[in-house]
């Protein structure tokens, strides 16, 4: 039987653009039948600005709201919850996101000043923890271009509709430059449930399966 896994969806506890909260979130991938949810909440200067002069510790603290409340509704499902984020940088300018997975919360924990950071700074930590990172709908409205050799890949399919994510041109870009493409439902909102991320033969239970799994290839990607 195939498992499907969730690679984009946001959380009202955390990103201020999600309008339902973890529960909901976890109620919709267990509906549409998934096994997996990867929650990447948005880690943005929205996301802490309302913060300023609270330790890293205690903005870490509020990020993982939404991850940890899905974890919690999750418990007592088949559903296996695991953290990620959609980082985006505060250089001025930067509109970019990228979906980074492989997190756990010890590094999060331990590793300040990442919003102050660029990709070319970030990828050496990413790299270091043994992180993948994605550019997330790198074609929409507002997205720029960035060396494809930086990246493990793109979102080749971003379902949101609400946005025009141009599917076609980051599948033929993630081609061209020979790197993997992913998919993701980008959910924000119940209308978002189901219509994208993986599909896989084997079932993934742990960031150590997720990252294999996605380094090795072997799934098959969700485009509803």
């Amino acid at each position: 039987m195939p498992f499907y896994t969730e690679l984009h969806a946001h959380t009202m506890e955390t990103s201020c653009c999600a309008e339902e909260r973890a529960e909901t979130l976890v109620q919709d991938c267990l509906l549409h039948g998934y096994r997996t949810l990867v929650v990447t909440d948005h880690y943005s200067h929205t996301t802490f600005e309302a913060l300023d002069g609270r330790t890293h510790r205690e903005k870490i603290d509020v990020f993982l709201c939404g991850y940890r409340a899905a974890k919690k509704a999750a418990a007592q499902t088949p559903l296996t919850v695991l953290p990620g984020m959609e980082l985006r940088f505060t250089a001025p300018g930067n509109s970019n996101d990228y979906l980074v997975y492989g997190l756990t919360e010890e590094w999060l924990y331990e590793t300040e000043g990442l919003l102050e950071k660029s990709l070319p700074q970030f990828m050496p930590l990413a790299r270091a923890a043994g992180l993948l990172v994605y550019q997330a709908h790198p074609f929409r409205n507002g997205m720029h271009i960035v060396d494809p050799g930086l990246l493990d890949g793109f979102e080749v399919y971003n379902a949101c509709v609400r946005h025009a994510s141009r599917n076609g041109i980051a599948q033929q870009w993630a081609q061209r430059h020979g790197k993997p493409g992913i998919s993701g439902s980008d959910y924000h909102r119940r209308e978002d449930a189901g219509r994208g991320g993986i599909e896989t033969d084997a079932e993934i239970r742990t960031n150590d399966d997720l990252l294999r799994c996605l380094r090795s290839g072997a799934y098959r990607l969700i485009r509803k």
